[in-house]
């Protein structure tokens, strides 16, 4: 293998120092100070091979080289091993074989979070709480939570052996599960919040996601939806298209949705909404904070600029720098940075990146301190160009997307922090419902005896003293708090997952807060309703039949 590698190598580096020929169908003719260079570059890869201190391979070094080119061009191009680029190419399908559970890491183990409704395990009676101590006879003790997802996933109909601890059983269990075909859902919840409230939250943008919206809308519409709430916190992005098609169903036809620029002239596009269907036309407010970026950005974004809803939350990341993903000899790929996001107004989506501290330190609220605490306003104009709306609002660009009320994140104290640190709600509520089964239906609340229960099973666990944890429970605050946590962990293990955050949506500052912007979003709709008529018929002038130049 030292050949074949020391050749990938040169190969690789010609390939490195050759990047701008992506941007052209030929690649140029190697100047004199290319070929030096590459002269330079085998001799330190023959010199580090043959006389490092201890043993290294070319491919560490030619991945190291790879590594280093990629970080001196901006914070988002990057390169993926094998494993990485499978795992992305992956996360971008709308499905995959497996059993049907969400899984995590509780207390160092594998844990069943929820299991999937109709799923194969949920048939097979798996339950939220219980522990994957094997699979086909290996223990998922000593790897991690990655490894252990890779060896349940596998090809349709094939079997998976595990063994499950569930509290309260002497012996593990034992189960045959056949995998299945199980949906990578981006659309996690989708519920209606109050009567007329819908509630919808996108994590990702994969290839199912435009398919996912348009059917959770004509299923909320259909549950008598009049207004929505949007929550895009924390989604980091994925599939442009993915976002144009979701933001066609925002906008109104002919729409621009965003608009990208590179240094060639294919990198330059415009995209336009085309969904022939009606688009949303109720009053909507879009949560986001600084976990929303890239796609996520373009489509909060795209109906801020367009008036279509009020943005709440806080800044979000800033991240518009489009990539294309290349593939490389032996299953490598290279995700290559080729152009930026601009909004329907021509904002740049992209912050800053000259300094990496600086980028990925940024916290948008360090220097508020009355929307650090949780407060509520008009975010102050951050120092980037001034851009307007349809409806002649004022918005700025070169920071990602700036809301138009910013409303901050509680901040969870350290004692809670503490107990969920040690998963003490999860494992509380799941044994709690095991013993009680308290729960019928979607009306039942702990009451303060809970509290009581909750504590001496702390103390049981070795988690905390009775009386020390009965001392914080007496703060009306915390005591409210925890009784939510354990309100909910019931209903994720008793009716899933809507349940669960149906629960903790009550106590969500960025949520309720939303609610109380739905008239100042249906003003904006009036509004822009009043002018659209007039607009839109200039705007069919001007492009004919409003073809997308997608």
């Amino acid at each position: 293998m030292r050949r074949p590698w020391r050749n990938t190598a040169i190969v690789l580096f010609v390939f490195t120092v050759l990047l701008g020929s992506f941007y052209s169908r030929r690649l140029q003719a190697l100047d004199d100070d290319t070929r030096e260079s590459m002269r330079l570059y085998t001799e330190l890869l023959n010199a580090a091979h043959e006389s490092y201190g201890t043993e290294v391979h070319y491919k560490d070094l030619v991945y190291a080289s790879i590594q280093g080119v990629t970080r001196a061009l901006d914070p988002h191009t990057y390169f993926l091993a094998p494993q990485a680029y499978d795992g992305m190419r992956e996360r971008q399908r709308s499905s995959f074989y497996g059993l049907g559970i969400l899984v995590g890491q509780r207390n160092g183990r594998v844990t069943v979070i929820t299991p999937i409704e109709g799923g194969p395990a949920s048939r097979l009676g798996v339950q939220a709480g219980d522990i994957i101590d094997t699979i086909d006879g290996e223990s998922t003790e000593p790897i991690s939570l990655d490894q252990a997802v890779q060896k349940l996933k596998g090809p349709k109909g094939s079997t998976v052996t595990i063994t499950i601890l569930r509290r309260g059983m002497d012996k593990p269990l034992e189960l045959n599960v056949v995998r299945a075909e199980i949906p990578l859902t981006t659309v996690r919840y989708s519920y209606m919040l109050t009567a007329d409230t819908g509630y919808m939250r996108i994590t990702d943008f994969n290839r199912g996601t435009g398919k996912e919206v348009t059917t959770e809308l004509a299923r909320l519409r259909e549950m008598g939806m009049k207004r929505l709430l949007l929550d895009l916190r924390n989604n980091g992005g994925g599939l442009l298209d993915q976002a144009i098609e979701v933001g066609e169903q925002f906008v109104p036809k002919g729409s621009k949705i965003v608009e990208t620029r590179g240094r060639t002239r294919s990198s330059h596009q415009t995209f336009y909404g085309n969904n022939p269907e009606q688009h949303l036309e109720v009053p909507v407010v879009v949560l986001v904070n600084r976990g929303t970026a890239s796609a996520a950005e373009i489509l909060a974004g795209a109906i801020q600029d367009h008036d279509i809803g009020i943005i709440a939350g806080t800044p979000t990341w800033g991240k518009g720098l489009v990539q294309t993903v290349y593939s490389l000899s032996y299953g490598a790929g290279l995700a290559l940075t080729t152009a930026k996001y601009y909004t329907p107004s021509g904002r740049l989506i992209q912050r800053d990146y000259s300094s990496y501290f600086d980028y990925y330190a940024y916290n948008p609220l360090e220097d508020d301190s009355e929307t650090a605490e949780g407060g509520q306003g008009i975010q102050p104009p951050p120092p980037g160009e001034s851009f307007h709306t349809d409806l002649g609002r004022s918005v700025y660009g070169g920071g990602g997307i700036t809301p138009d009320v910013v409303v901050a994140q509680n901040q969870v104290s350290p004692f809670l922090q503490l107990l969920h640190g040690r998963n003490a709600f999860f494992d509380f509520a799941v044994e709690y419902r095991r013993k009680a089964r308290p729960a019928k239906n979607e009306e039942w609340t702990p009451s303060d005896k809970v509290l009581t229960e909750f504590a001496r099973w702390l103390d049981k666990e070795e988690l905390g003293e009775e009386k020390e944890m009965l001392e914080a429970f007496a703060e009306e605050e915390t005591a409210t708090y925890a009784l939510r946590q354990i309100r909910a962990e019931v209903f994720n293990a008793t009716f899933g997952q809507d349940a669960w955050h149906r629960v903790l949506a009550a106590g969500d500052p960025q949520i309720q807060a939303g609610l109380e912007l739905f008239d100042k979003a249906a003003e904006l709709l009036k509004t822009r309703k009043e002018l659209q008529d007039p607009r839109q018929a200039s705007f069919e002038a001007d492009r004919g039949d409003g073809s997308s130049g997608i």
